[in-house]
């Protein structure tokens, strides 16, 4: 089911599109900010778990795994299904392990991390124990066994497995972000991801696209020189032996969120000037917590805050789930999954990308129009008809002419191009 009425726009507009009969439906006003360059992806841990890598909660297992195994059993033993977990067994546990199980029951995986640094190493050091693994799971994916959901030991280097994963490389999800995050000529793409799958995808396409992390972002603006990868959280580098800081436990994002507020003030600047679109996270990730329902706040006080967006996955369509993201200031795009791997949002992004007015295939877009106008107006579906409208409805006046002319030359109808009339009217209003 489409989520085709959105209440929470100032203006009340809901209409939306179909880039594809079998794709959800998109905000158009969204779209249309896209087509101007106005749009900013923000990926998460979500994007590169289809490359292989770790989400979060899973991250925290492999940690455990090595430095407290027996921690790890018990926290295996209670998520074995994250949405109807057992209840754990502390009853061998000290009370700072039993501390740390509970704040993982509840999700709270950077203040699990950072209650097990405090209690291996007393304090947040570059080369604490949690760290130096973190940074070893990441570096060296393929290299190490990790845990399926059900807490089997499995080789994370066999890609033997029907649809496994290509392990640290970049996954079809990567690329079509990066295809999305062309502005007109810059390349400019957020993550809160460490990794630089990102990257990689960006050299596989022959796009340039800089690596920047933490302080050596530039700041946002209009201008050609915001571009790049941005790891707001911190990244590794190429060099094995460095990585930049990395904001990974609850005391890390206390520190660049509140003491030197970098990020809040980038991702704030940001929102003023872009339509923020986050991909591969949850409501519960630790971001969410710790900005965006201040940003959402400050909605009362700016005027110039650009909407907000999430793609939310489910196979069913929860309207608590979604109404969930509104109340934080941020309009759900849903999308059914189809598989464990999303595959549902990768085609959804895919078409987008290949429809897109700034760097698409403009052989499909002249391939729809020629494809939609066969039919009569009044027996074209729906979302043809919305589809047409809006492939004129974001174009140039000149993009506007070349189209017209390929509907013309199939002999497209006499309301096809009262449609293409309408819209050009609307524009010039605009």
């Amino acid at each position: 089911m489409n989520d085709r009425t959105d209440y929470s726009h100032p203006d009340n507009t809901a209409r939306t599109i179909s880039l594809a009969p079998d794709l959800p439906a998109i905000p158009e006003r969204l779209l249309l900010a896209h087509a101007r360059g106005d749009v900013l992806f923000l990926c998460g841990a979500g994007v590169s778990k289809t490359a292989g890598l770790p989400d979060f909660r899973q991250l925290v297992l492999d940690v455990y795994r090595t430095l407290d195994p027996v921690v790890c059993e018990i926290l295996t033993n209670a998520s074995v299904d994250p949405d109807c977990p057992t209840k754990p067994d502390c009853a061998a546990l000290n009370d700072h392990q039993t501390a740390e199980v509970k704040r993982f029951d509840v999700r709270e995986y950077d203040v699990v991390l950072g209650m097990l640094e405090r209690r291996l190493d007393r304090h947040t050091r570059e080369d604490s124990k949690v760290r130096s693994r973190v940074v070893e799971i990441l570096r060296s994916p393929a290299g190490k066994s990790g845990l399926t959901a059900s807490g089997c030991e499995v080789d994370a280097a066999r890609s033997d497995q029907p649809h496994a994963p290509r392990i640290g490389r970049p996954a079809p999800l990567h690329r079509a972000l990066v295809r999305l995050a062309d502005r007109g000529g810059t390349t400019t793409i957020m993550t809160t991801n460490f990794d630089l799958l990102l990257e990689q995808a960006a050299k596989n396409l022959r796009v340039p696209a800089q690596s920047y992390a933490l302080g050596s972002i530039p700041r946002p603006a209009r201008r050609r020189e915001f571009a790049g990868v941005l790891h707001i959280h911190g990244a590794m580098t190429r060099n094995p032996s460095r990585h930049s800081d990395l904001i990974l436990t609850d005391q890390d994002f206390g520190e660049y969120y509140l003491r030197r507020r970098g990020v809040p003030d980038l991702i704030y600047d940001a929102a003023r000037l872009f339509h923020l679109v986050l991909v591969g996270y949850s409501a519960n990730d630790p971001p969410m917590r710790y900005l965006l329902n201040a940003v959402a706040a400050d909605e009362g006080r700016f005027d110039d805050l650009k909407e907000r967006f999430v793609f939310v996955g489910s196979d069913e369509y929860d309207t608590i789930a979604l109404q969930d993201w509104r109340a934080r200031g941020i309009v759900p795009i849903h999308y059914d999954p189809l598989d464990r791997d999303h595959t549902g949002l990768l085609h959804m992004l895919q078409r987008w990308a290949d429809l897109s007015a700034i760097n698409g295939k403009q052989k499909l877009v002249h391939r729809e129009i020629r494809r939609i106008v066969k039919s009569r107006r009044a027996d074209a579906p729906d979302a043809d008809r919305e589809l047409f409208d809006h492939l004129f409805r974001r174009s140039s006046l000149d993009e506007r002419v070349r189209l017209a002319d390929v509907a013309s030359a199939v002999g497209a109808e006499p309301a096809w191009l009262d449609a293409i009339l309408s819209v050009s009217a609307e524009r010039e209003r605009q």
